[in-house]
């Protein structure tokens, strides 16, 4: 059975689409939690990261900042590879969520306003990438050829 789920989460129908759209959605996501987790590109890091969560009443503030930080870190990388992509976009997804409701709503539509318009459209690429998968060129392919033939 866990085989079998595993199997589910791993395979998909999709081509090389799901490459296109992975390698940049991740890269844009690694950059944006490397700012938060480590102070690169220009951020804040994580002490940074963590006092500004705690202004907007994101508490615990530290831990708030490391979930965010490494979703979007861990999980750009995990969607170049294509390794665990629907789960990986999954949780990236649901850290645009928060960030939409919690950061960007009150300021509308156009991030040239601080909107929320970047944060939708890349929750919604990774909706797309949870829904299809990894895609022909992934990590996740190979290892589902190598547990169907291991079956």
């Amino acid at each position: 059975m866990q085989s079998s789920l595993l199997n589910r989460v791993l395979t998909s129908k999709a081509g090389v689409a799901a490459l296109i759209l992975r390698v940049p959605v991740g890269l844009i996501l690694m950059a944006h939690g490397a700012q938060k987790l480590f102070g690169w590109f220009g951020g804040n890091g994580l002490a940074g990261t963590a006092g500004w969560m705690s202004s907007m009443g994101m508490e615990p503030g530290y831990l708030m900042a490391l979930l965010a930080g490494g979703a979007e870190f861990f999980g750009g990388i995990a969607l170049v590879l294509g390794l665990l992509t629907r789960p990986a976009a999954l949780v990236a997804a649901f850290t645009m969520l928060v960030a939409i409701f919690s950061v960007h709503i009150s300021n509308g539509l156009f991030a040239a306003d601080g909107g929320y318009e970047y944060a939708l459209t890349l929750m919604v690429a990774l909706l797309a990438l949870a829904v299809q998968g990894g895609g022909a060129v992934s990590m996740d392919k190979a290892l589902s050829e190598k547990l169907g033939r291991a079956a």
